[in-house]
C-alpha cells in the first residue's frame, strides 16, 4: 500500500511539474511582454553565435597542423575570432533592443505631434505588457484632465452668459443718463460706467466664442457649405462704416469664381470681425486694411499698413489674455486668440507676418478644401 500510494503521488508530482515550470515562465515572460520579445528575438542569433565559435575553436584545435603553426599565429586567430565574435553579440543586441522598443518610439510619436488641446487617450496597441500600465495611467491622467478643461470651459460660458443680462441692463441706464440733462463731472463718471460695460460685455461676448469654437463641443456639426470669396465681401461691408470714422481705407480683393470651403458662418464672422478690429485697435497710424481671398488653396488674408507687431512678441500675440507691452490701447488680449481656436476649429493653418518682414502685420488663414474633411488640425 504504501509503495502505491508512494507512486501515486511521485506521478502526481511528475504531472505537476511541467505546469509548475510553464506558470513560473508566463510569470517571468508574459505573453506581449518586453522580456519575452528579446528572448525570442536574441536566442537564435546567440544560438548561431554560439555554435559559430564552437566550430572555429573546433576547427583551430582539430584540422590544424599545430606543427606549422606558431603560438603567436594561434594567438591571433583566437584574439580576432572572439573580437569579431563580440561585435556580431553587440550587432544583435542592438538590433533586438531597437526592435523591441520600435512601438514605444511610436508612442513618444504619436506624444510629440499631439496639439497641446489635444487630451484624447493613447493608443496601448502593439505595446509590450511593461508599458501598458503606465500608459493606462497617463490615460487616466489625460482624461481627468480633459474633464476639468471642459468643466472649466463650460464654467466660463455659463458665467460670460449670465454676466451679459446684468451688463446690458447697466449699459441702458448709462445710455438713459446720458440722454438727460446732467453736470459735468456726473456725465463724465457715467461715461467712463459705459465704457467699462462696454468692455465687460465685449469680453463676455469674446468668452462666449471662446466656449463655441472649442474643439470638444464639435462645431463641425454646425459647418455649411459656403463660398468665401462671396460671404467676405458681404461681412466685409459690414466693417466698411467704421474704418471711414478712422479714417482707414478698406479694401478687397477676391476672386469672381466660387471658393467653396466647409465652415461655420457665425465663427467665421467673429474671425473676420477680431482681425479687422485688431487692425483698428492696434495697428497704430494704419490708413490701409486689405481683406484678400486665394482660390489655391481656400485663404483668407488681412492685412494692414501700420506700425506691426515686435519680433519678440509675434509668437505670443495668439495666446490668450497676452497684449503687448508696445500696445497703447485697451482691450482684453482675446482677439488673436479668438482667431486662433476659430481656425483650429476648422482645421485651418494660420500664420502671421509682420515687422521686419513687412511693413504693418499680415495675418493668413488658410482652410482645408470642402471634400478634404473638417477634422483636420493643421498648425
Amino acid at each position: 500500500m504504501s509503495t502505491k500510494s508512494h507512486n501515486q503521488h511521485s506521478q502526481r508530482d511528475g504531472s505537476a511539474s511541467p505546469d509548475t515550470l510553464s506558470a513560473r515562465l508566463l510569470r517571468l515572460m508574459p505573453r506581449g511582454s518586453l522580456a519575452r520579445h528579446l528572448i525570442f528575438r536574441l536566442l537564435p542569433p546567440v544560438l548561431v553565435l554560439v555554435a559559430v565559435d564552437l566550430a572555429v575553436t573546433w576547427l583551430v584545435t582539430t584540422k590544424i597542423h599545430l606543427e606549422s603553426w606558431l603560438l603567436r599565429d594561434i594567438f591571433w586567430l583566437m584574439l580576432l575570432s572572439q573580437i569579431l565574435l563580440v561585435f556580431l553579440v553587440a550587432w544583435v543586441l542592438v538590433s533586438g533592443v531597437r526592435s523591441s522598443l520600435r512601438s514605444i518610439n511610436r508612442l513618444a510619436d504619436d506624444i510629440k505631434e499631439r496639439d497641446l488641446d489635444d487630451l484624447q487617450p493613447l493608443d496601448a496597441t502593439g505595446l509590450s505588457s511593461e508599458i501598458v500600465p503606465v500608459v493606462a495611467r497617463i490615460n487616466d491622467l489625460l482624461q481627468r484632465l480633459d474633464q476639468s478643461v471642459k468643466a472649466q470651459k463650460r464654467f466660463i460660458g455659463h458665467a460670460a452668459h449670465q454676466l451679459r443680462t446684468p451688463l446690458s441692463g447697466l449699459k441702458l441706464e448709462c445710455e438713459l443718463m446720458l440722454a438727460n440733462e446732467l453736470p459735468q463731472d456726473v456725465r463724465l463718471r457715467a461715461e467712463r460706467i459705459k465704457s467699462v460695460t462696454d468692455r465687460m460685455i465685449r469680453l463676455g461676448e469674446q468668452l462666449l466664442v471662446l466656449a463655441r469654437a472649442d474643439a470638444s463641443t464639435r462645431p463641425q456639426d454646425s459647418f455649411q457649405r459656403l463660398d468665401l470669396a462671396d460671404w467676405v465681401r458681404n461681412t466685409g461691408a459690414e466693417w466698411v462704416p467704421q474704418a471711414r470714422r478712422q479714417h482707414v481705407r478698406l479694401q478687397l480683393r477676391a476672386p469672381e469664381e466660387a471658393v467653396w470651403i466647409d465652415a461655420d458662418p457665425l465663427l467665421l464672422t467673429e474671425l473676420l470681425g477680431n482681425l479687422i478690429d485688431n487692425a483698428l485697435r492696434y495697428g497704430g497710424h494704419v490708413q490701409n486694411i486689405r481683406l484678400q481671398v486665394n482660390a489655391t488653396p481656400p485663404a483668407l488674408v488681412v492685412e494692414d499698413d501700420g506700425r506691426g507687431i515686435d519680433p519678440a512678441h509675434q509668437e505670443r500675440v495668439f495666446d490668450a489674455f497676452y497684449r503687448s507691452p508696445d500696445s497703447d490701447a485697451p482691450g482684453s488680449g482675446l482677439g488673436l486668440a479668438i482667431v486662433r481656436e476659430i481656425a483650429q476649429a476648422h482645421g485651418a493653418w494660420w500664420s502671421l507676418t509682420s515687422t521686419p518682414q513687412i511693413d504693418g502685420t499680415r495675418v493668413s488663414i488658410v482652410f482645408p478644401g470642402p471634400r478634404m474633411g473638417t477634422h483636420l488640425n493643421r498648425q
